[in-house]
């Protein structure tokens, strides 16, 4: 079943740094996705929620917060986010 997740973090270092960019490349792997925001993800897969987290958990250090959301049909709505997100939004979520 394919699902949209909602993934957010917050890294200990800066976003220049190598944990930031193995963690989104991580992400990016996962399935088609859209970036609104910094540090916020939607990822269209077939992987559940745990399996995402436990997937990511390897590019984090001990300080990172993670948090993965299942937002499958929820509604939404946004300001200033660019047409690409919202379009993808409309035809993922």
């Amino acid at each position: 079943m394919s699902r949209t997740l909602l993934i957010s973090y917050d890294l200990g270092g800066p976003e220049t740094s190598d944990s930031y960019k193995k963690l989104i490349d991580k992400i990016k792997a996962l399935g088609t996705w859209a970036k609104p925001l910094e540090s916020f993800w939607f990822v269209k897969t077939s992987d559940t929620v745990p399996s995402v987290r436990d997937a990511l958990k390897s590019a984090m250090d001990s300080n990172d917060k993670l948090l993965v959301l299942d937002v499958t049909g929820v509604n939404w709505s946004s300001l200033n986010v660019s047409s690409d997100v919202t379009t993808w939004m409309k035809n993922n979520l």
